[in-house]
């Protein structure tokens, strides 16, 4: 037992002071990366802008912004690539901000990405800090700035919108807010197919939660029998810092358990809505999604298609050196999994990494793509950032800021180059 379940929530005020330095570090290494692409693409005679808000999955959000759905287009090899591929939250937001400003869909997805990104940071800092306290928060914040495809965070992506929505629901399941974090994920799930990692952390802690209440609600029972003559205490609601009922105290009342209904109810809307209005719009049921992603060849085979591709690259020597590092690459997201479960994250947590992980590293979709797709899985960085906590804060600094340095050098020769998508 952590001090988990006990801890208040600060206030909104309280909370952002706490997590200055982490949003101040944020904006400072991702200042970094902008500087050194910026620098790099100038260099190169391309424009930076350019690169982060027109080109790969950037258009195709902006054409949905501009058309609406409906654009797609059949390659010489009988391939469709439909934008209906390409989750709705995001083009809406670039709408919004191109009818109520001067600035374009591409600018609005920029802006949106900016904001998204902050978001993201302060909520990877609050989950962080809830589970391992302040240090430890800023380590993970600062972690997730220097990830080497990091530069993705600022780009007119659905990634940073995505993870802000992702780690606020999270929080919102660790401080028992239930209904927060239904209508978190139902925007999570329209942003990104991955929106079911945030739909099963909360169903799994609701139903986490109830089988506590019940384990309680049994064990009061079974105390008021051995003591008959103890005096009755109405069950109180449930506390207001954790979704859990710490063994030994009595079961959420009725205005919880309806809370965690309802946000049971809500968390898969976003991604069931939107699945079904696109096979409707396809006319091929409730599978047509699948149907489209496999236009894209986006497709789930449990990792052999990925296996294959690592294996291919030890057949010759040169490849060999990409295959050796793809192949530590893998192990260490399995490792740092492994040792979140074995430090005890919360189970909301671990649900979630697990299905982030499992779609990103299991799926036949394009190779090149699987670290930006890990962005989302922040509490994988938890076991580093707690290591980081431990130590001296210059020592920390140091390691972090030759990182930062680092992850910018390689965003920008990475944008400037291959890239995503």
């Amino acid at each position: 037992m952590t001090d988990l379940e006990t801890r208040a929530a600060p206030t909104r005020a309280g909370a952002l002071r706490r997590a200055a330095p982490a949003l101040a570090g944020y904006v400072a290494v991702r200042a970094l990366g902008l500087l050194a692409l910026f620098l790099w693409s100038a260099a190169r005679d391309k424009s930076a802008y350019t690169l982060l808000t027109a080109r790969w999955d950037a258009l195709w959000y902006v054409r949905v912004a501009e058309l609406g759905y409906g654009y797609e287009v059949r390659l010489a090899n009988g391939d469709v690539h439909s934008n209906l591929a390409f989750f709705p939250l995001l083009p809406w937001l670039e709408r919004l901000v191109a009818a109520v400003s001067p600035l374009t869909y591409a600018d609005g997805g920029f802006l949106v990405s900016l904001v998204s990104s902050l978001a993201a940071a302060w909520g990877i800092f609050a989950v962080a800090d809830r589970v391992y306290g302040r240090r430890a928060g800023v380590c993970a914040v600062l972690l997730w700035a220097v990830l080497p495809v990091g530069i993705v965070q600022s780009m007119a992506y659905s990634e940073s919108l995505f993870t802000a929505l992702a780690a606020w629901s999270l929080y919102a399941v660790l401080t028992g807010r239930w209904v927060t974090a239904g209508m978190l994920a139902l925007f999570a799930g329209l942003t990104r197919p991955v929106g079911l990692a945030v739909v099963a952390a909360v169903w799994v802690a609701a139903l986490a939660s109830f089988a506590r209440d019940r384990r309680a609600a049994g064990t009061g029972a079974r105390d008021t029998q051995d003591a008959p003559d103890a005096p009755r205490t109405p069950p109180g609601p449930e506390a207001p810092a954790g979704p859990d009922t710490p063994p030994g105290e009595t079961p959420a009342g009725p205005g919880t358990r309806l809370r965690r209904i309802l946000g049971m109810v809500l968390a898969p809307l976003g991604t069931a809505g939107y699945v079904l209005w696109v096979g409707h719009h396809t006319g091929k049921g409730p599978l047509g999604y699948l149907d489209v992603q496999a236009g894209w060849r986006n497709g789930f085979d449990g990792g052999r298609a990925f296996a294959r591709f690592v294996a291919d690259k030890f057949t010759s020597f040169p490849a060999a050196v990409a295959g050796i590092g793809l192949t530590i690459g893998v192990a260490s997201v399995v490792w740092l999994y492994v040792t979140g479960v074995r430090q005890r994250q919360p189970l909301p947590l671990l649900v979630y990494t697990g299905v982030v992980t499992a779609l990103a590293l299991c799926a036949s979709s394009y190779f090149g793509s699987k670290p930006r797709l890990l962005l989302p899985a922040f509490p994988l960085l938890l076991p580093l950032a707690l290591a980081l906590a431990g130590e001296r804060i210059r020592r920390s600094a140091a390691v972090l800021g030759g990182v930062a340095v680092a992850s910018a050098v390689y965003g920008a020769f990475w944008l400037n180059g291959s890239g995503p998508p």
